[in-house]
C-alpha cells in the first residue's frame, strides 16, 4: 500500500485540491483508494469531493479508539475510492493524545490488505500529530505557491519534519538526543548550526545514533508540488525550496510538477465535484493527471535519489510550466469563442487576480521590512 500524505505548511494553497483530485486520478487508473481527511479541526474535504455532510468521522472514532474503525469508511460515487472524513465540529481533534495518534496510525496501516493507495490530507501548520502522519511516508507531497510566505512555510514544514525525525531516532539518554536539546534551548541563535552541521557534530560524539539517523534519512525523500502559477516564471520558485533544503536540512526533493490557477476550479466546488470529474480536459485536470502518472510509475519507495534524477525532475517541471502556459493562453481564447467564458467573467478574474497581486506585494513588503529590521539588530543569515 503506498501512503501519500500531503502537506503544505500554509493553508489556502490548494493541498485539499491536489489530494481529492489526486485520489480520484488514481482510482480511475484502476487503484484502489483511501482518501483521509486529516485536517483535524479545520476538515472540508467532503465538499471537495461533493460528499454530504458526515454523519460519522475520524473524530467520532478518536473519542472512542476501541471502536470499530470501518465504521467511518465511506463509499464516493467515485468507483473505487473510499473516504473518511474528519471531524472540524469536535473539540480537541487536532490535538490528538499519544493513544489516540497511535491507534489512528494502526487502523490506518491495517487498510493495507484492501488498499491500493492511502492518501493522507493533512492540517497546515507543523503540530508534532502533523509531523508524525507527514512521517508515515518517506516521500509525501509538499504543495506550495510563489507567494514568499507559501515558499517559506514550505521550508519550515520540511525543517520540522526533520528534526521530528531526528526526535524519533535519537533516544533520551544519548549523547545525540542531549545535543539536540541543547540546540533547541539556545534560543539567542548565536550558536546556530544547520542540520549538516548537526550531524557532523552527532557523527562524533554519538556514532551509533548518527547510523541510526543516517539509515532512517535514507528512506526520507519529500516531493514538491508548485500549484497555484499564473507565469512560467513562478515556477523559478521552487528553486529556492531545493537550495534550501539541501543546503541547511541535507534533504533532497523531487519535483512532480506546476498546476496553473484555474478559475473553474471554483465552479467545480460550487458544483460539488473534483475538477477531474468536472472538466477533465482542463489545465487543471490535465496537470493533476501528468501528477498522478509519475507517481504510479516511480517506485513505492526510494533509498536514494540521484543528483540526475533531481535535476532532471526541476527540470520536467520548468518545461512543463512553459507548455501549459501556452495551452492556458489558447484555452482561455477557446473559452471566450465558445461563450462558455463570456467578458465579465474573464474581467472578474483580472480583477482577482490584481488582489492576489496587491495582497503578494504587501505580504513582500512585510518580508523586506522585518529583514531590514534583523539585519540592523545584527542578525546574520
Amino acid at each position: 500500500m503506498r501512503i501519500i500524505p500531503v502537506a503544505s505548511g500554509k493553508g489556502g494553497v490548494g493541498k485539499s485540491l491536489v489530494a481529492a483530485n489526486l485520489g480520484v486520478a488514481f482510482a480511475q487508473a484502476g487503484q484502489r483508494v483511501v482518501l483521509a481527511d486529516l485536517d483535524l479541526g479545520a476538515s472540508n474535504l467532503h465538499l471537495v469531493i461533493g460528499h454530504r455532510a458526515p454523519e460519522l468521522g475520524i473524530g467520532t472514532f478518536l473519542n472512542d479508539i476501541r471502536s470499530d474503525f470501518s465504521r467511518v469508511i465511506v463509499d464516493t460515487d467515485v468507483p473505487g475510492m473510499r473516504f473518511i472524513p474528519g471531524d472540524g465540529e469536535i473539540p480537541g481533534t487536532a490535538n490528538l493524545k499519544v493513544s489516540q495518534r497511535n491507534a489512528l496510525v494502526k487502523n490506518l496501516l491495517a487498510l493495507q490488505n484492501s488498499t491500493d493507495i492511502l492518501i493522507l490530507d493533512l492540517g497546515a501548520g507543523t503540530h508534532q500529530s502533523i509531523l508524525d502522519f507527514f512521517l508515515l511516508s518517506g516521500q509525501g507531497i509538499v504543495v506550495s505557491a510563489p507567494a514568499v510566505t507559501a515558499i517559506l512555510n514550505g521550508y519550515v514544514f520540511l525543517k520540522n519534519a526533520v528534526f521530528r525525525l531526528m526526535y524519533s531516532v535519537f533516544r533520551k539518554g544519548t549523547n545525540a538526543y542531549a545535543y539536540l536539546e541543547a540546540a533547541r534551548a539556545d534560543v539567542t541563535g548565536k550558536t546556530r548550526q544547520y542540520i549538516p552541521q548537526m550531524l557532523r557534530e552527532i557523527q562524533k560524539i554519538d556514532p551509533q545514533s548518527y547510523e541510526r539517523f543516517r539509515a532512517n534519512q535514507a528512506h526520507f525523500h519529500p516531493r514538491l508540488i508548485m500549484n497555484m502559477l499564473e507565469d512560467p516564471k513562478d515556477a523559478d520558485v521552487a528553486l529556492k525550496i531545493r537550495r534550501s533544503c539541501e543546503e541547511y536540512l541535507g534533504v533532497s526533493i523531487e519535483h512532480l510538477g506546476v498546476i496553473y490557477r484555474d478559475g473553474l476550479q471554483d465552479t467545480a466546488l460550487a458544483a460539488r465535484l473534483p475538477i477531474v470529474i468536472y472538466k477533465p480536459q482542463s489545465l487543471l485536470s490535465q496537470a493533476i493527471y501528468r501528477i498522478a502518472d509519475k507517481i504510479l510509475q516511480g517506485p513505492e519507495e526510494k533509498l536514494e535519489l540521484g543528483i540526475a534524477e533531481i535535476n532532471g525532475s526541476f527540470q520536467e517541471a520548468a518545461m512543463e510550466a512553459e507548455i501549459d502556459f501556452e495551452n492556458k493562453t489558447e484555452y482561455v481564447e477557446e473559452l471566450l469563442h465558445s461563450g462558455a467564458l463570456t467578458q465579465g467573467d474573464l474581467l472578474e478574474t483580472v480583477k482577482s487576480q490584481q488582489l492576489d497581486i496587491s495582497k503578494l506585494k504587501r505580504e513582500n513588503n512585510f518580508l523586506k521590512l522585518k529583514l531590514t529590521q534583523a539585519m540592523s539588530q545584527g542578525f546574520k543569515p
